[in-house]
């Protein structure tokens, strides 16, 4: 609610809005904020060909590597809900500027991190600050810009958040090779600081207004409590046999409870920190359920393959980066010619198109064998681009269709948290999963090969004429076993991931007609 006696302030702000910026001011500032949003999106990508860097470096498991990346998520999604609070507060300057120095802060405490539990707190910090920052970077480029160019604002905004994605693997990867994992985060240091100063310098005078607002300190208490439980259940799950362990199970107990409390404190809130009077709306949460489902498979792969790729084909993180790359490339590209055909035409259809297009990348990945080669990887993430110039600006059109216009921050707010937060889900199941389906298949490939079958003997004999002791010899043919089975998990992973994104495809059906009148790209906000 707002504070009638602080209004002063507020009043005079409005009425004495600053005129757009011209000139070299504003290509410094557009880039600084560019920048911005740039380092943030970058930061969820440029992590994933590192995970087995990370993990060796630290002396884990390269399971217990990818907390670093759900950990990030997961914190980043739980913040979402408090950003409109927080630049209604405070103002979308001082509130881009605070989160844009704490990023950059928590990526220097990241990079001179001294074990696993370090890293994933301080990466718990660094996504819990970097809420604000992609939704302020593009408020404040519709701002500073003229009316008549803010169409360019949103092309600018759109196109780092296409960039950052194709840029994260390969310099993630070519960083971890040649330098020092560490740099992946302490690169972000002067980056941040620049952006920081230029944006706090050139826009302090240009602060949007502000008020008292009342805070759901409860709410956002009991959201964290049962997110947070959750996700550490799923992230060590595996490693602590699961339901078999005391503490699993006090963890689910934990989230259960935690989820009840919550849903019962925001349903009788008078300013709740998730508005759950959107789930009233039918079209808004049938559209979010397509894609948190959509985005969870994507996030979820995205991880898996760079994973496979170094810890059971052999690639560097350079080479594992320089595969994913082509996703984005292809997303820049079409991004442009996609939001021109969105602007005419119902968003269900380019929605299908792009779980079509998920389908079948992941469909393709599904064919490959254990001698596939460079070419082979990339074609599957073309098509991949594909889906990701359209989906994300598909989705968001159908959530947010027909709803009242007071109603759209709280909607966005809402839809960013669950897409996000099941994204950072889906990586934990998908890596315990692939552990099992690959205890599965080697089984099966025991029993198929076992110490007395003639493949067996004949494979050890070869390797034993050629010079290696019967032990070296069974060593090696158990882990070409043991790579083998892997294989077989991964492309099973994808499989089933093909599946799921296609039975996506009706519940988009069941939405309204949507058009998304030539909207900004929300590729990775």
């Amino acid at each position: 609610m707002a504070d009638d006696s602080k209004p002063v302030s507020a009043q005079a702000a409005q009425p004495a809005a600053p005129a757009a910026m011209q000139g070299g001011l504003l290509a410094i500032t557009a880039i600084a904020l560019a920048l911005g949003t740039f380092m943030q999106v970058l930061d969820t990508t440029i992590a994933n060909v590192s995970v087995p860097t990370i993990a060796g470096n630290l002396g884990v498991s390269a399971d217990q590597g990818t907390w670093v990346i759900t950990s990030f998520a997961v914190a980043n999604g739980a913040s979402v809900p408090l950003t409109g609070w927080l630049m209604q507060r405070y103002g979308v300057v001082k509130t881009f500027v605070a989160s844009v120095l704490g990023f950059t802060i928590a990526s220097f405490l990241c990079g001179v991190s001294w074990n696993l539990p370090s890293l994933i707190l301080f990466r718990i910090l660094q996504g819990a600050v970097s809420g604000p920052m992609i939704p302020g970077s593009q408020a404040l480029l519709i701002m500073i810009f003229p009316a008549a160019q803010r169409g360019t604002a949103l092309a600018i905004w759109s196109m780092t958040t296409l960039v950052a994605p194709i840029c994260g693997p390969i310099l993630g990867g070519y960083i971890s090779d040649n330098i020092s994992w560490p740099w992946i985060f302490l690169i972000n240091v002067p980056v941040g600081i620049l952006c920081a100063v230029i944006c706090w310098r050139n826009m302090r005078s240009r602060e949007t207004p502000t008020r008292q607002l009342p805070i759901d300190r409860w709410g956002f208490i009991l959201l964290l409590t049962w997110v947070g439980a959750l996700q550490v259940m799923l992230d060590t799950g595996k490693d602590a046999d699961w339901f078999n362990s005391p503490a699993i199970v006090v963890e689910l107990i934990i989230a259960v409870v935690g989820f009840i409390a919550w849903l019962i404190w925001e349903l009788n809130e008078q300013f709740p920190i998730v508005d759950l009077a959107l789930m009233k709306n039918r079209n808004f949460v049938l559209a979010t359920i397509a894609s948190c489902l959509g985005y969870a498979v994507f996030f979820a792969t995205n991880l898996l393959q760079p994973l496979w790729l170094q810890t059971r084909m052999g690639y560097i993180a350079t080479w594992a980066g320089l595969v994913a790359a082509p996703s984005g490339v292809v997303a820049v590209f079409l991004t442009p010619i996609a939001a021109r055909v969105m602007s005419r035409i119902d968003a269900r259809w380019t929605a299908t198109l792009s779980l079509l297009a998920f389908g079948g990348s992941f469909y393709l990945r599904s064919l490959f064998t254990s001698d596939v080669g460079f070419q082979a990887l990339v074609i599957p993430m073309l098509v991949q681009g594909i889906a990701m110039a359209t989906f994300f600006v598909s989705m968001v059109t159908m959530a947010l269709n027909g709803l009242p216009a007071q109603m759209v921050p709280q909607a966005t707010g809402m839809y960013n948290f669950l897409r996000i937060t099941a994204g950072s889900f889906a990586a934990s199941l998908v890596t315990t999963s692939w552990d099992r389906l690959e205890a599965v298949q080697q089984t099966r490939l025991s029993e198929t090969m076992g110490s007395q079958a003639p493949s067996f003997v004949q494979s050890v004999s070869k390797l034993q004429g050629a010079g290696l002791s019967p032990l070296q010899s069974v060593g090696a043919v158990t882990n070409q076993v043991i790579n083998q089975a892997y294989l077989l998990a991964t492309v099973d992973i994808f499989r089933i991931c093909a599946w799921m994104v296609v039975i996506v495809i009706p519940l988009v059906w069941v939405t309204k007609k949507a058009v998304s009148g030539g909207g900004a790209a929300h590729a990775a906000d």
